[in-house]
């Protein structure tokens, strides 16, 4: 039942993406038609596979570069005191700010090429899983935590074995939240400086008339994010899944 939903949402997207081309007779220039595209895709795989290679690989690289961090910061913040008081202020003053507004500043200071586009990926997925998981790392089960406590457990121990186990879930749901902006952002910056890429590729054919071809490049896009978006999915059922329900642990262990 559930596979023949997969096939049929998009199926019925389709039909009506088709039904509104035949009745409101738009021409292909605006909006074409499924076929159009897909006549498009097949047509220019090859160039399309090369575009979205470039653009798939500074996703993978910015978004694990932002998870890595995210999740430093996060288990940094909730280690130390210190650094709470330090850095939580500047987090928040960063997340004020439209990190998509960032787009030209990185792209001046580090180029047209990959990097500027694995920041600007990194950048995004970075604060969902920072601020995700730094909150739930600071929300240990009550009982749990007073009992380490209670037993002389240092706070690095309690931040291993009760914290970040409860907290995994969380990590799972900054996941999701990445997945879905990160997309995003590699093609914003593609679109404000790139020589490669589906967001390159989108904005010559824009600038050619070939609808269909962007349409193909966007099609494509959406794929991606789709895809990342079920694989953080199913990270964060894994979690939940390996989350503890509580066990009695020798907190005084060194």
């Amino acid at each position: 039942m559930r596979g023949l939903r997969l096939i049929a949402v998009p199926l019925s997207l389709l039909a009506l993406w088709q039904a509104l081309v035949w009745v409101t007779a738009v021409p292909p220039f605006i909006l074409p038609g499924p076929a159009r595209v897909g006549a498009a895709l097949f047509g220019n795989a090859a160039m399309l596979a090369e575009h979205a290679r470039f653009t798939i690989g500074n996703l993978l690289t910015g978004m694990l570069a932002g998870v890595a961090l995210g999740l430093a910061t996060a288990l940094n913040l909730a280690l130390l005191p210190l650094a709470r008081a330090m850095m939580r202020p500047m987090l928040v003053v960063a997340q004020a700010i439209p990190v998509f507004a960032l787009a030209p500043v990185v792209t001046l200071w580090l180029g047209y090429g990959p990097a500027s586009k694995v920041v600007m990926v990194a950048l995004v997925v970075y604060f969902p899983v920072a601020s995700v998981l730094f909150d739930a790392l600071m929300r240990p089960p009550a009982a749990l935590d007073d009992l380490a406590r209670a037993m002389g457990a240092t706070p690095m121990r309690r931040l291993w074995l009760i914290q970040l186990p409860h907290a995994l879930p969380a990590l799972g749901s900054g996941l999701r939240l990445a997945a879905v902006y990160a997309p995003f952002a590699v093609i914003v910056g593609e679109w404000v400086g790139s020589s490669r890429g589906l967001g390159y590729l989108m904005l010559m054919a824009n600038g050619r008339g070939q609808t269909d071809l962007m349409f193909a490049a966007l099609a494509l896009l959406a794929a991606m994010g789709l895809v990342l978006f079920g694989l953080a999915g199913a990270v964060q059922r894994l979690t939940e899944r390996g989350r503890p329900v509580g066990a009695a642990r020798d907190f005084t262990k060194r």
